[in-house]
């Protein structure tokens, strides 16, 4: 039986070609493997994206136990911490220092072989900065003084790491700088002085060159300290007729600043400072000024009230002379100082001109009527006179006799001799004294000037 199974022709050809099939196998050469090769996706990423590294291989037929090696590698830097098994690796973001050659290994275990591709640039594309814009927080562009002031400086493109630059004014005063791999970057003024209000701008540049964003304006605000309500009168105490100033003003406070005058919690008048410095209103004053004033401040951050001021307004009396200023009475009195040295002059002069007449006259007489018929001044008929007198002045060169007459006695005539401003009695002696024993008062004469 048995030889009859080696003798059977079909079944000695089989098992020979299958003996010859097992004996092929491995004495046949191995065919070499192909080098792996290294695909980016994408293959140029840009900053900030991320990319995938695939290393492809074409791979004998392996047992399913067996379990191949991959290595991927940036320049010669091994990327992760060690190869593994799936040909992938996947890099969540890359920036442009990521730029460089990569490539990757492949561990064959059956049998036991290593492959490596070949190297493969990869450029990360960086996106240049846009549209820089600044921004405050508070929002509005104003602050409060000592308040904190937030400078946001924000770009709505650009990749990579940017540089962010604050400036204060338009010379340009860096206030910081910052570089970070965001879009946008702060810079904090703790707490807002008067001298923070300036004008400012920021500056982003992430290689590609600078990008300004445009100016804002900074007002610092502060509120109105207490007015100070200044009276500025021409006089000590005033009277109706005058004109006062009352100057309100607030030694601090962001412009602008209303103003408003009160008399007796009743608004008066007011005035608004553009510049936030005092105003000044003006009263004619009545009888109905008197009262108390004070002023209100106010910039909208709250009103502030000055201190009280009182206002005496008084009547002048135009009858008494003790409500007349020292002005007008020096003024009165020169007036009429002059007035009576005119006068004095006048008649000075009057006198002098009509002495120059009486002069030019050898005899002049001023009289009044005489009733009796006598054909001498001194006639006995004298005893008969009336209770009258008469003056006869006789003018000789510059001086003038005077003849009085009375009748309680007979007396020779009196002569009463007058030179310039001096007078002489040049009678007798006893004539004289019989004079003054008569009681004769009244006596004419004129000065001879």
């Amino acid at each position: 039986m048995r030889s009859g199974f080696l003798h059977h022709p079909h079944l000695s050809l089989m098992l020979l070609w299958f003996l010859l099939l097992i004996c092929a196998l491995p004495c046949e050469p191995a065919a070499p493997l192909p080098r792996p090769v290294l695909k980016a996706s994408p293959s140029q990423p840009l900053e900030g994206n991320p990319m995938i590294l695939t290393c492809v291989m074409q791979l004998p037929p392996q047992k399913p136990d067996v379990q191949n090696q991959f290595c991927f590698f940036r320049d010669n830097q091994m990327l992760g911490l060690d190869c593994r098994t799936s040909p992938e690796l996947q890099i969540p973001v890359v920036w442009s220092k990521d730029s460089g050659s990569y490539w990757c290994q492949a561990k064959i275990m059956t049998p036991s072989i290593t492959k490596t591709s070949l190297r493969f640039q990869i450029h990360v594309q960086s996106i240049p900065v846009s549209d820089v814009s600044l921004e405050t927080q508070p929002p509005g562009r104003w602050v409060m003084e000592g308040e904190k002031l937030v400078l946001i400086c924000s770009v709505a493109n650009g990749t990579g790491d940017i540089t962010f630059f604050w400036y204060r004014g338009a010379l340009g005063l860096n206030l910081g700088t910052k570089t970070q791999r965001s879009l946008r970057a702060e810079f904090e003024i703790p707490s807002v002085r008067q001298t923070d209000a300036e004008q400012y701008y920021c500056v982003a540049d992430n290689g590609h060159g600078p990008n300004l964003s445009g100016l804002i304006n900074i007002t610092v605000k502060s509120p109105v300290s207490h007015p100070v309500l200044t009276l500025r009168a021409p006089r000590a105490h005033t009277m109706v007729g005058d004109t006062v100033e009352l100057h309100c003003e607030a030694l601090r406070g962001s412009a602008p600043i209303l103003y408003q005058l009160y008399h007796e919690d009743v608004i008066l008048r007011n005035s608004s400072a553009p510049s936030g410095r005092g105003v000044s209103f003006n009263l004619n004053l009545t009888t109905e000024h008197s009262g108390n004033y004070f002023c209100e401040a106010d910039n909208g951050l709250g009103a502030q009230r000055s201190k009280a001021v009182a206002l005496n307004v008084t009547v002048p009396d135009w009858n008494g002379s003790d409500h007349l200023t020292s002005g007008v009475m020096e003024g009165l009195f020169a007036s009429f100082g002059a007035i009576i040295f005119l006068a004095l002059l006048f008649g000075y002069w009057l006198k002098r001109r009509t002495g120059r007449r009486s002069a030019e006259d050898p005899l002049r007489k001023n009289a009044s009527p005489i009733t009796q018929q006598s054909d001498y001044l001194n006639s006995p008929d004298s005893m008969q006179l009336q209770p009258f007198y008469e003056n006869a002045n006789i003018v000789g060169g510059d001086k003038v006799y005077s003849l009085v007459y009375h009748n309680q006695q007979e007396l020779e005539p009196v002569i009463v001799q007058h030179t310039g401003t001096h007078m002489e009695n040049k009678v007798f002696p006893d004539i004289y004294s019989r004079l003054r024993k008569a009681d004769v008062t009244d006596v004419d004469y004129e000065d001879a000037m």
